[in-house]
Parts: structure tokens; sequence; C-alpha cells
């Protein structure tokens, strides 16, 4: 396990299995939180994913980057995140997800319910051509998989663009699902959804996304996120206290 948890106020990163992060707010000039699973060849053969994680009720104020970010170092494998109730101000995405030819491994089973979102670049940001690797000896033929990503009652003001959502040529990003969304942006003239390679269904969202995430209007729905709890959820944490004399 290798872990990384600074709080008040500063980067959380996250490797391996370190499974639930709740109660920040954190303020940084990178992504308030980082999930992580190994680089190229060398995540790929160590192959310990991250996974199981929760994270909920945060706040973040990052400017420059995510306010959660899956990669994109995540040749391990990144699943069964859920993170909800959570507030970005002034930070330039919600949860978005990094990744790129080489890397291999996955991003899957992905659930994001309850942000509130206020003055951002992105609400929705997928990138599958974060180009840099740890060496040339990468695989260049090791392909990500990233499917099964729910986002869900989504609230956003002043925000510059609706969703970047960019896959890879003859590797589509599928089981993209959003539901109940209400954004406001700064500027409606400008391009909201710029979607590519990607795959999906979207129901009650405004404005109304571009056609590879299908609006199905006629039967709205919810995208899905677990009801079970995982086993982190019930450890009791104790509180001590000492009084020095």
């Amino acid at each position: 396990m290798h872990v990384l948890l600074l709080l008040d106020n500063n980067l959380v990163k996250v490797n391996y299995k370190v499974q639930m992060i709740e109660d920040c707010n954190i303020v940084s000039g990178d992504d308030c939180i980082a999930v992580k699973s190994g680089w190229d060849e060398y995540g790929i053969k160590f192959g310990m994913p991250s996974q199981h994680i929760v994270i909920r009720r945060l706040i973040c104020v990052s400017p420059d980057s995510a306010m959660i970010a899956l990669g994109s170092e995540m040749s391990g494998g990144i699943q069964d995140v859920r993170a909800e109730n959570l507030t970005a101000i002034d930070t330039e995405s919600a949860v978005r997800i990094k990744t790129a030819v080489g890397r291999g491994g996955y991003v899957k089973d992905i659930f994001v319910k309850g942000m509130n979102l206020n003055n951002m670049k992105y609400v929705f940001w997928i990138t599958g051509s974060y180009g840099s690797h740890a060496d040339n000896d990468f695989d260049p033929k090791a392909l990500p998989d990233i499917s099964g990503i729910n986002y869900k009652d989504v609230i956003a003001d002043y925000c510059n663009y609706t969703a970047k959502l960019e896959g890879i040529p003859n590797d589509p990003f599928t089981g993209i699902c959003i539901s109940n969304v209400s954004i406001t942006n700064s500027d409606m003239k400008k391009l909201q959804w710029n979607c590519t390679d990607v795959e999906g269904f979207s129901s009650n969202v405004s404005p109304v996304p571009y056609e590879l995430l299908s609006q199905k209007e006629e039967k709205k729905f919810d995208c899905p996120f677990p009801d079970e709890k995982l086993p982190i959820e019930s450890v009791m944490l104790k509180t001590c206290s000492f009084k020095s004399v």
C-alpha cells in the first residue's frame, strides 16, 4: 500500500487500497484528490488496482486542475469508485478521467452523484490523449478500457463548457451515463458538448447532450449508484484525547 494523505487544504493522493476519504476541505494547485494505480508497462506488470473507494462530503478549490482525477497513471486499473456530495468552486473540472494509448489497464464502474459546481471550466471531462510516458518501453498497442462511467444529480453554474469527452480512435469509451443535470454556462454560443469516440446515454440533461450520448426523453431514468455499502463504511473510528502534564 502506498498512501499520501495531506489534508488541511492540501493535495490528497490515493494509491492502491486506501478506501475512504470524507469530510475534507481542500485548496490545491493540482488535483484535490488523485487516484492512480501505476504507469504504463510498470503498472501493468505490478497489477495492483485501486478499487472500492468511497469519497464523500468533499469541498475543493483548484483553479488549474480537477476536484477528483482518475489517472492518468491508471495502468494497474481503477474500479468501483463511489463519489457523492461533492462541491467544487473555482475549479477547472469536476471528476476527470485521464488516460492515453500505452497505458493499458482500465477505469470502470465509476459512480458519481450529488455535485454542486460553481465557476468551472468543464463539468464533464474525459481525456484519452494524456500523453507523457515513463520511458520509451511502453506498449503502443496497450489500449485502456474506459467503461461504466456514471454521473447523476449535478447542478453547475457559471461554467465555460459542459463537456469534453474524447475517447481513443478504435478504442471508444463506453457506458457513459449522465442523468438529472442542470448547467448554466457563461457563454452559450460556445460548443457545449465536444464528444468524440464515446458511447452512452443521458436523461434529463440541460444543455442537451451531443448525439453520441443519446437523450432518452421518452423514458427518463437515473444513472446507477450502488446501494450496498462497502466494508470500509462499517468501520467505526474511535476518537481519543490526551492531556500533557
